[in-house]
């Protein structure tokens, strides 16, 4: 029997949610004495990893305080770290960990090549399986009876993989969502809700591990005969295309109930009652939702923050009137930085016990030797920059997220995701994600407008650049002088939340923005077909700045956007 099996059984739900209830007031013990707790990890990985290559050439043995390591290792990206990596994949022992990576998860970098963030025994037990239990603490806090049944949990991010790609030493290569922990580091209860004895969570039918698209199609049509409560999707875009998926795979799926296959292939027996009850449900509402498949859906699981923030509230009319939105953890492919320990709507407490965290005002540039603060430094309604580093070798890492902080609870921040670090800087704008989001949402709530999806580049055809906004409207169609309204809002939106944008717009340097509205499938078209081309759904999340001309014309260009209507940009 494997670890795997012996994690299944009569009492797993109880022994899983104990464990997760566990992990979770071990954390918020931890958040008591936040400063010692980050002390101890340091020292931690300092001494664990000082006889790694990695550890010698930066004096590890000698470091002892938080300043000290500061002075010791840079700021570092990946590529900076990614020699050390690749030496490790390749199977070079003791490079940046003492112990060996087990696995190497699978991150998009900015230049669309895969990373290769090193896996390590003890990363997963010290850094990663507190936050990764603890994170569900509130979803079966409040719903319970969601580990009760088998069929009641549709995790859409799950995709285990027979035969993974490896590295060149041979270690997997995948993503998070397609590891077996128990197989893996000996975790018998790591099996998330909706990946234990349900009906979609392997594939009864053969299917290429490529083809995400028929994937995806196979666990829906599976899941439309279930009794779904809950959809766990981690990234808001996936949520987001589960109804334009159901009403697109519709008639098919409706077929195969009634036929009894499955992608083409016999599963089970025909079942023309559910076929008639799903047909029934298409001519009685004429646009089907998840809400009317599984009347009994109670809470949707995914980031409910960045520009998630301006289309999850109609988002969650598809899926049923009162509906919860619990927030995923603050984290990536890397480490966690933080982990909703309550109901709260966006935000969660740093993990303690997991990295050493320290910030840096995401206003300034993050150079190597950029000064940093503590999470006892941040102040409420301010972003930053992260740095994290654990044992598992990212050392000083800067993720590439900025953070906001909501609030202050015992004296400890509440962070919430805001955007990526990235900055679009045309003409000295230095325009981030979260303040673009920001602005689009004073924008819209002053016109009370609202959108399903929205995109941006600077257009310099006209000489002088502006910026185009392609938005999706939801709801009524928006009007000329709406649109209009809202442009001049937005502007003085970015000129409140950028000096540099101000500045620019008030030399002449930008010329006002643009705006373009696109039929309301637009994104979720330019979603679909980003899958289609082999990119894992996980990785393909909403992104703001589009500068790159295909991915653009992809979205907005005529044959995108059939069989809407055509597009029309206004001067704002």
């Amino acid at each position: 029997m494997n670890s795997a099996d012996q994690g299944a059984g009569p009492d797993r739900a109880a022994r899983y949610t104990a464990r997760v209830h566990a992990e979770r007031a071990q954390l918020l013990s931890a958040l008591d004495d936040l400063p010692g707790h980050q002390r101890h990890v340091l020292t931690d990985l300092l001494s664990f990893n000082a006889g790694t290559h990695y550890g010698t050439a930066h004096g590890f043995g000698r470091v002892r305080t938080l300043d000290e390591y500061r002075r010791a290792v840079p700021i570092q990206t990946y590529a900076d770290l990614e020699p050390w990596i690749e030496r490790s994949a390749a199977g070079e022992a003791n490079v940046l960990t003492a112990d060996r990576p087990a696995v190497f998860f699978t991150s998009s970098g900015s230049t669309g090549a895969h990373k290769k963030i090193p896996v390590t025994p003890r990363f997963m037990r010290t850094t990663f399986f507190p936050f990764y239990y603890a994170a569900w603490a509130p979803l079966l806090t409040h719903f319970p009876e969601l580990l009760q049944r088998p069929d009641t949990v549709l995790n859409l991010k799950h995709d285990p993989l027979s035969a993974p790609p490896t590295t060149s030493s041979g270690k997997p290569h995948v993503g998070a969502s397609q590891v077996n922990f128990g197989d893996t580091f000996g975790e018998p209860l790591s099996a998330e809700p909706g990946t234990v004895d349900t009906a979609w969570a392997e594939l009864p039918v053969p299917v290429d591990a490529r083809d995400h698209l028929e994937k995806a199609y196979l666990r829906l049509r599976l899941a439309v005969t279930g009794d779904v409560r809950c959809v766990i999707g981690i990234n808001p875009a996936m949520v987001a295309a589960l109804p334009h998926q159901l009403r697109l795979w519709w008639p098919r799926i409706v077929k195969e109930i009634r036929d009894g296959t499955l992608g083409g292939h016999p599963h089970g027996s025909p079942d023309p009652l559910r076929a008639a009850e799903l047909e029934a449900l298409a001519d009685r509402f004429g646009t089907v939702r998840p809400a009317h498949v599984w009347p009994r859906l109670r809470a949707l699981f995914c980031w409910t923050t960045g520009l998630a923030t301006l289309y999850l509230p109609r988002l969650r009319e598809e899926f049923g009137a009162g509906v919860s939105v619990l927030p995923a953890p603050v984290a990536a492919s890397e480490g966690p930085v933080a982990v909703a320990l309550d109901r709260h709507s966006s935000a969660g407490s740093p993990v303690a016990t997991a990295c050493v965290y320290e910030f840096v005002d995401a206003d300034d540039d993050l150079t190597p030797d950029a000064p940093t603060l503590t999470p006892q430094d941040l102040e409420p309604g301010r972003d930053y920059h992260v740095v994290f580093s654990h044992v598992g070798g990212l050392y000083r890492y800067a993720v590439g997220d900025v953070v906001r902080v909501v609030d202050r609870t015992g004296g400890v921040p509440r962070l919430a995701y805001a955007g990526r670090a990235t900055r679009s800087d045309h003409a000295g704008e230095r325009l981030r994600d979260a303040q673009v989001t920001r602005a689009l949402a004073g924008a819209l709530d002053a016109g009370g407008l609202e959108l399903r999806n929205v995109a941006t580049r600077v257009d310099t055809t006209g000489g002088t650049g502006r910026y185009v906004f392609a938005v999706s409207p939801a709801g009524s169609p928006w009007h000329d002088d709406e649109t209009a309204a809202f442009g001049a809002r937005l502007d003085e939106g970015l000129a409140r939340e950028s000096a540099g944008y101000r500045a620019a717009r008030a030399d002449g340097r930008l010329a006002a923005p643009t705006t373009l509205r696109l039929p309301a499938d637009a994104f979720l078209r330019d979603w679909q077909d980003t899958v289609a081309g082999g990119v894992r759904p996980t990785q393909v999340k909403d992104r703001l700045f589009r500068q790159d001309p295909a991915q653009w014309e992809r979205l907005v260009g005529r044959d995108a956007m059939a069989p809407g209507p055509p597009a029309r940009e206004e001067s704002l």
